[in-house]
């Protein structure tokens, strides 16, 4: 060999490979984030994941870059969506909007970490061996926004004393949410001796009807279901529920800021920074298996008294008063 290629070939590695090197070690971590409704109808969520992940160390487009895949309510589209995430490999997988984007994720993949918030039992649908020792590729948190369901019909009984019969709102396209909500009101129902309308409805046409139908099945009461679709149609059911003049119970306090009578569950904002601290902890290199699946414990009662008044009920002191939250 000649001197001036030894130098040349010495050159290169003593240049070349380290310079390689330092770029796959500088080269950021990718988190998949696997959506159920719409970036538009995320936006408050995301930021609680975003702040999440900040207090473990992690910024997106600083020290982190995030994959959004998005199924805009169509949840026939996450299997693939899910897939494009496992071939892209990314780190970590945090999913949102429904139980069924976390139900998709696992189906997906055995060993790309899982980070999940979910209204459901994660033991119940497969998620984790336990709440305590996950012991698999899936972690997160749950909001009880399936079990409160009975709570938010104990309220509609005080609030409405004469109340018989309910109408219930539930999307169909999530099967997963769609079965415990009906499994968990009907069985809430039959303890109360009240009777329940189920309403199936996936569109905004589809909730124009539903209410149109209220004319004639003259339901005492609402009960919005848990779920991701009709965040996203908050507005529109805040707006016809005050038009049809229906006491209604919603599952968060984003329905009651916009015109919704009242709302009963816990802070799901604060939910999905959990997730955030999650995934910052599995990028650190912690294990899904190891992370205990955390539970809400905070539940606030928030009511619309504006609301209240445009539809002509008065509200029981004793529910005023017990209430986190009074907007006038």
């Amino acid at each position: 060999m000649r001197r001036r290629e030894f130098i040349t070939l010495l050159g290169g590695t003593a240049f070349g490979w380290p310079f390689a090197a330092r770029a796959q070690q500088s080269a950021m971590p990718v988190i998949g984030y696997l959506g159920g409704v719409s970036l538009e109808a995320s936006s408050e969520r995301l930021r609680a994941f975003r702040q999440g992940l900040k207090e473990e160390g992690y910024v997106e487009g600083d020290n982190v870059a995030i994959e959004y895949r998005w199924a805009e309510n169509q949840i026939e589209r996450l299997p693939a969506l899910a897939a494009d995430l496992v071939r892209r490999r990314v780190a970590v997988i945090a999913t949102g909007g429904g139980n069924s984007p976390p139900v998709v994720a696992k189906a997906a993949t055995t060993t790309i970490p899982i980070v999940f918030s979910i209204s459901e039992d994660p033991v119940r649908l497969g998620l984790v061996a336990n709440l305590a020792r996950p012991g698999g590729n899936a972690t997160g948190t749950n909001f009880f926004a399936t079990e409160l369901l009975q709570k938010r019909l104990d309220i509609l009984r005080e609030l409405v004393p004469r109340v018989g019969r309910v109408a219930v709102l539930i999307n169909p396209t999530d099967p997963a949410n769609a079965e415990s909500n009906v499994r968990e009101t009907e069985a809430a129902a039959r303890a109360m001796s009240l009777q329940v309308d189920m309403f199936k409805v996936s569109t905004g046409g589809e909730i124009q009807v539903a209410f149109d139908r209220f004319a004639s099945a003259r339901p005492d009461a609402l009960l919005i279901g848990p779920d991701a679709f009709f965040l996203t149609r908050r507005v529109q059911l805040a707006t016809l529920a005050a038009r049809h003049a229906i006491p209604t119970a919603f599952t968060s306090r984003d329905y009651v800021e916009v015109g919704g009578l009242l709302s009963y569950g816990t802070d799901i904002n604060d939910a999905y920074r959990q997730v955030g601290v999650y995934t910052g902890r599995i990028l650190k290199g912690a294990k899904p298996a190891d992370l205990p699946v955390t539970q809400s414990t905070k539940f606030e009662l928030v009511i619309n008294l504006a609301t209240a008044k445009a539809i002509s009920l008065e509200i029981p002191p004793t529910l005023l008063a017990r209430a986190d939250e009074v907007i006038e």
